[in-house]
């Protein structure tokens, strides 16, 4: 086995460890965490009038809506990620824009919507450490995506996940990018 499938199996295992531990999480505790976030909003500390990437959540993730309206009020236009392959594009997010199914439980803006570069990105993840590294899904999506957009500006990357999916230590590969904090029903901690 190669140090990389050596990773790459830790990796797949505390991911299926933390996502057990998260699927556990009774319904109310859930939605009740979630709405915990919109406490830490201003925690974090964005520039004003920062475009801010969401996410539409699946199965037992945590629910990062509420947090995004707190953010739309304080005055930050929002967007919602759409996959176009490999990578993911980003469409703006208004109270009347209508949504389309697209595929693993998720909606988002459908093509009428504005494409936007968000200047933020909350992401929706399956572990983290205390040093910043997350456990994504496997797919490398916002791997991609992250690449991509720092090419083009500044990104601040902060993962939204209930505390509980912790962990000591994520092993990481070259291709993964770390996140520049982590937001929990506990509160914001910033990394590096």
């Amino acid at each position: 086995m190669t140090d990389l499938s050596i990773i790459a199996c830790e990796k797949d295992k505390l991911r299926k460890e933390v996502l057990a531990r998260r699927k556990a999480m009774p319904v109310v505790e859930r939605i009740e965490l979630s709405l915990q976030l919109t406490d830490h909003a201003e925690d974090l500390s964005l520039p004003a009038g920062a475009v801010v990437a969401g996410f539409w959540p699946i199965r037992d993730e945590i629910d990062p809506r509420p947090l995004m309206d707190r953010l739309r009020q304080l005055g930050h236009p929002l967007c919602l990620p759409v996959m176009t392959g490999p990578s993911l594009i980003f469409r703006r997010l208004e109270r009347d824009t209508e949504l389309v199914s697209a595929g693993f439980g998720t909606s988002e803006p459908g093509p009428s919507s504005e494409e936007v570069r968000p200047d933020i990105l909350l992401m929706p993840l399956a572990g983290f450490d205390g040093a910043g590294t997350r456990i994504g899904y496997g797919k490398a999506f916002y791997d991609t995506t992250i690449a991509q957009l720092q090419q083009s500006g500044p990104l601040l990357c902060i993962g939204l996940a209930f505390s509980l999916q912790e962990v000591d230590h994520v092993p990481s590969e070259e291709h993964d990018k770390p996140l520049n904090g982590i937001l929990t029903e506990q509160g914001y901690r910033a990394f590096g």
